[in-house]
């Protein structure tokens, strides 16, 4: 999947989706006209029919503007409308614990931040699905049949398929089109409540508003019909994309199509019962009803069929025969092949309760100490390691992990210390965590920022953040990053009031010694772009459309700052600026030169670029790669930098950086 061409579609349907909508208006508006021309014998006079479709199009439009409003909070707004409860980070479920580690580590290795996880606890069928604005508000949700009768494997393929839908921008084209509905079938809604209404009033006027909500209830089928035809518009093509990337992601594809088998398998599949089903039907994993002429996925056999070309519908009947023979488990039936070196390297890396044994690496790879100067196959490389990437294959990695991504992912989720990652996932300790990330190592700046800390909060939040600095500073640097964002999604829900005295006493820190180090500043912008942005994600949400050429000299100072913080030369730095700006802006005419206040620069650079089209980011990632390539070697302080700044402009980087074309 190319996500910045994936990005360009999303923008294109978005378009449509706003062209199916204004059709959809167009023929209520005109249907109800009709409708009233003749119950009011006003026949099709202007002024009167004038005025109906004015009220008809304010009923649409407050209505759409409402229920937009009320998912103004993302994808947990979703979530939660489908009373579906979180899972908490310290959970003790064995469940909910195998699925927040595979949550945790498709999202290190796709390096977005680990969304909020709830689970549809009364919902037995096999579903899914992922909600929010942005990666940093995003939510998965899965209902209880995943946890009952999904494997691992399986569940980590249907994981990974949600996880397309949060990279590559379908998540925003959902939640959009869930307001958009509401309000095209409110009509429908109100002519129900009329006829019912109407029975408490004289028979002939009861009669007049019941007949006037029959007719209402009749135009309502229009917006259903309407409302249908956009979800299947927009969800089908994006389904097997998904099922397409899950595979490229775990590169196996006994998971994702063993879950599809369980679900056409099984009589209750993946229907679901909420009452809200229809709602988001086009953001599921699986048809939230029968398959019908508006079925917003493809055909669940030829979803197996894409991923299995061999597979046979009749199989089906056999697991449905082995399932009945062994009391009903469906996690008794063999569904996969014969498993990969890979999938059999992580099986006997798994504790008895079939989930991996975090503290240990993964059979085939080495400690985070191990030696290697270059990461091959997923490995780590040490901490003073050289990357050999080249531009377009970074490019090309942005919100498109594979495998060798995930096996890296897992390896760095491992390796993270279980004492600092269960303090990450507590709502005091992640507070700790982050501000420990900051804290430096020379005793008297520290004593003066863990003053801060308790000014901000209180001595016993100081003592544990002194405490966990001691332990973040052996800590390898690619595994910083990573414990930030295992800390992300408990930081994000704590009250606005923590949340924002939390970046202020951050802010003290990293200034606590009047100068702001880069990879200080780096971890404050991160903060910045996936924990405040959350608390107001309908808001923050930018849709990007200028054009690179248009903001060539922001793209200069962050190629300038990006050269000149990557080399200790200014020779070496200005060729490596020269070297970006050809990648880029070939004919454009640029002098290199670092400003003097450097973090306004990145501020005012970074804000800007976030403005841009597909296109134009695209070209900024390869320009930047090109920067900090250009003297043949990429430190791994110089890769965390990109990441971030790629995290900042709404382009996730997985955590290794890539030499693959």
């Amino acid at each position: 999947m190319d996500f910045f061409a994936q990005q360009a579609k999303v923008r294109r349907s978005s378009r449509t989706l706003v062209l199916l909508f204004i059709t959809a208006v167009l023929s209520i508006v005109i249907a109800v006209d009709l409708i009233c021309a003749f119950l009011l014998g006003v026949g099709l006079r202007p002024l009167p029919l004038l005025g109906v479709s004015a009220a008809v199009l304010a009923v649409i439009g407050l209505c759409t503007a409402y229920r937009v409003a009320s998912l103004a909070g993302g994808g947990s707004a979703v979530a939660q409308g489908m009373h579906a409860v979180e899972v908490p980070a310290d959970t003790t479920n064995p469940q909910w614990q195998r699925l927040r580690n595979v949550i945790e580590e498709v999202a290190i290795a796709s390096g977005v931040p680990v969304p909020d996880i709830y689970v549809m606890q009364d919902e037995t069928a096999i579903n899914a699905f992922a909600a929010g604005y942005t990666p940093a508000d995003a939510v998965v949700c899965v209902t209880q049949g995943c946890l009952d009768q999904l494997d691992r494997d399986e569940l980590q393929g249907v994981i990974a398929h949600e996880f397309s839908h949060v990279l590559n921008g379908d998540m925003r084209l959902n939640i959009r089109l869930i307001g958009l509905l509401f309000g095209i079938m409110a009509i429908g809604v109100i002519g129900r409540f009329m006829i019912y209404g109407g029975s408490g009033r004289s028979r002939r006027d009861g009669g007049n508003v019941a007949l006037a909500g029959l007719a209402l209830l009749i135009v309502g089928g229009i917006g259903l019909f309407f409302g249908k035809m956009i979800q299947a518009a927009v969800a089908r093509s994006r389904e097997s994309l998904a099922d397409a990337s899950a595979v490229q992601f775990t590169r196996q594809t006994s998971g994702i199509a063993g879950a599809l088998k369980k679900i056409a398998a099984f009589e209750q599949g993946s229907q679901l019962q909420s009452p809200r089903r229809d709602e988001v039907r086009h953001m599921l994993f699986g048809d939230a009803e029968m398959s019908s002429m508006f079925a917003t996925h493809p055909p669940i056999i030829q979803r197996i069929q894409a991923l299995e070309p061999g597979f046979k519908p009749e199989e089906l009947d056999a697991y449905v025969k082995q399932w009945l023979a062994r009391g009903g488990d469906p996690n008794s039936i063999d569904l996969h092949a014969e498993p990969s070196p890979w999938q059999q390297g992580l099986h006997e890396a798994a504790v008895a309760d079939g989930d991996l044994n975090v503290g240990g690496a993964l059979p085939g790879f080495p400690s985070m100490q191990a030696g290697g100067a270059k990461p091959i196959g997923g490995v780590i490389p040490t901490a003073g390691a050289e990357l050999a990437i080249t531009a377009a294959a970074v490019a090309a990695q942005v919100g498109t992990p594979g495998s060798d991504d995930y096996h890296a992912a897992t390896q760095l989720h491992a390796q993270i210390p279980p004492a600092l990652a269960a303090a990450a996932r507590d709502p005091r300790g992640a507070l700790a965590v982050v501000l420990a990330l900051a804290a430096s190592d020379h005793p008297e700046l520290m004593a003066k920022q863990l003053q801060t800390v308790t000014q901000a909060f209180d001595a016993a939040l100081a003592g544990a953040v002194s405490s966990l600095a001691a332990q973040i500073a052996d800590l390898h640097p690619m595994l910083r990053l990573p414990l930030a964002q295992l800390a992300f999604p408990t930081l994000k829900r704590r009250p606005r009031p923590d949340v924002m005295a939390f970046v202020k006493a951050l802010d003290g820190l990293v200034h606590a010694d009047g100068q702001v180090d880069l990879d200080e500043y780096c971890l404050s912008k991160l903060v910045q772009a996936q924990v405040v942005a959350a608390l107001d994600p309908a808001a923050n949400f930018k849709a990007g459309a200028r054009k690179l050429v248009d903001l060539q000299d922001d793209l200069r100072d962050l190629a300038a700052l990006v050269a000149h913080f990557g080399n200790d030369d200014d020779d070496d730095a200005q060729r490596a600026f020269q070297t970006a700006l050809a990648e880029a802006l070939p004919n454009a005419q640029l002098m290199y030169a670092v400003p003097d206040d450097w973090q306004a620069a990145l501020d005012r650079s970074l804000a800007a670029l976030q403005q841009l089209a597909p296109e134009g980011k695209q070209l900024t990632v390869q320009a930047l790669t090109r920067a900090i390539a250009a003297d043949g070697k990429v430190s791994v302080a110089e890769s965390e930098l990109l990441r971030v700044v790629c995290a900042v402009l709404g382009c996730p980087l997985p955590p290794l950086l890539s030499d693959r074309s």
